[in-house]
């Protein structure tokens, strides 16, 4: 078994302690709360898929806002309070008896996702320097994958009771995983707000400058193309399964437990080759390449084989799928730290974290009609969209160094001032605002 290297002590052990306390809760609410809404609330699945689909749109425009806040309030104070409002908001749930009240709900729950998600970046951009961010990220999602397998194992308890009570308790573990994810928040070192930009709001680097920031958002638009392969694993895949070989239903929770196993024991490792903006995107478009070889052993597994050849090729999928899974992930941490300007680390990484929230939209509706309808041509279609995205991030990327100056100047060094340069704060400004 490879080693996974401990979190450094300090800032980034605390942080991983707070992303394992969460995504417990996270993979307890994950499991249980369709079967909740539609068993015991008496929501049709349809309405449960129409309210998810606006909240997590909802969510999606709330990030930027939010990381502002977490930029201008301070990361660590704007996270904990964020924790804190998911925990009260899963456990409104418990409440909820009617549609509307579930759609308000859900969407409080995804814009405090959403947000969370944008001021625990900003912090990680703060308290982690630069050179060490990366793999400081691959830990937290190694954490990550890990607690929501423990969450998921705890949820699937609730499953086979299929009591009202036995659902509550996994609500109630999921908000009490936020409130101690707040509390280990505060923990943290103290986050000075990042100051003003000298020309104020109404300035070029005033407000919300990711909004105009054009190469930022290509380079966005790009990695939103990559994240499609998120609804793959958890929706798309267990469907394909039931309609070409019934028989391996089962296959779908195996290529779940593959796919959180091996994120957890390898992204740390894969990260290693990432260490600046270069080999980030060859990163990427490796990604592109073996998500393309994914998709074409999804496809070969439509093939009128034996059901041991058809097993054997899902697997084998899946595992590609979970190794392009990484190289994407640990590319583009490295490519949306680098690019974003060290006074606005939270609003860039909220506007980043829009492009999870569409996959988790659109992608169900537009992969379930590619792959289930056309089969072996959609997965190709697919796999080639994936090789077009990770060859185009290295040209998108390289368009929106231009005129990003710090990348030319030296970092200075301290967690505090991990992402800081040596470039004028207005001249920063005025750069990326173009």
């Amino acid at each position: 078994m490879p080693s996974r290297p401990a979190p450094a002590a300090g800032a980034q052990r605390t942080l991983a302690v707070a992303q394992l306390v969460s995504a417990v809760g996270d993979g307890a609410y994950y499991t249980s709360s369709a079967l909740y809404f539609t068993k015991i609330v008496g929501l049709s699945p349809t309405r449960l898929g129409l309210g998810l689909a606006v909240a997590w749109g909802i969510g999606s425009l709330a990030g930027v806002p939010l990381g502002h806040l977490a930029d201008r309030r301070g990361a660590r104070g704007t996270a904990a309070a964020l924790a804190f409002t998911t925990a009260a908001v899963v456990a409104s749930f418990l409440a909820v008896r009617s549609f509307p009240l579930f759609v308000l709900a859900a969407c409080l729950y995804a814009t405090a996702q959403s947000g969370l998600s944008a001021a625990r970046q900003a912090l990680v951009g703060r308290l982690v320097p630069a050179p060490e961010r990366t793999r400081a990220l691959a830990r937290l999602q190694s954490t990550l994958n890990g607690g929501l397998a423990v969450g998921a194992a705890l949820g699937g308890v609730a499953l086979a009771v299929g009591t009202r009570e036995a659902f509550l308790a996994a609500f109630a573990l999921t908000a009490l995983g936020f409130l101690a994810t707040g509390a280990v928040l505060l923990r943290l070192p103290a986050v000075a707000p990042a100051a003003a930009p000298p020309d104020g709001p109404g300035g070029a680097g005033g407000g919300l400058a990711v909004l105009a920031d054009r190469r930022y958002a290509a380079v966005t638009l790009v990695n939103t193309v990559l994240l499609l392969r998120m609804p793959l694993l958890s929706l798309v895949i267990p469907l394909w399964i039931a309609d070409r070989a019934p028989q391996l239903g089962w296959l779908g929770s195996a290529l779940f437990v593959l796919n959180t196993v091996g994120v957890t024991l390898f992204q740390v490792r894969t990260a290693r080759a990432v260490t600046g903006l270069g080999s980030a995107t060859r990163t990427v478009r490796r990604a592109g390449a073996v998500l393309l070889a994914s998709c074409a052993v999804f496809a070969l597994s439509a093939a009128d084989v034996p059901v041991w050849a058809v097993a054997a090729l899902l697997v084998a999928a899946a595992s590609l799928q979970v190794l392009g899974e990484m190289q994407q992930s640990a590319g583009s941490w490295q490519i949306a730290f680098d690019l974003a300007p060290a006074d606005r680390l939270g609003q860039y990484q909220g506007f980043f974290g829009t492009g999870v929230a569409v996959a988790r939209t659109a992608g169900p509706l537009l992969l379930t009609t590619l792959l289930l309808d056309w089969g072996a041509p959609g997965w190709l279609l697919l796999g080639t969209l994936f090789l077009a995205a990770g060859h185009a991030m290295g040209p998108v990327v390289r368009w929106a160094e231009r005129n990003r100056p710090w990348l030319r100047a030296p970092v200075a060094p301290g967690p505090a001032t991990a992402a800081t340069t040596a470039a004028p704060a207005g001249a920063r400004a005025k750069a990326y605002g173009e």
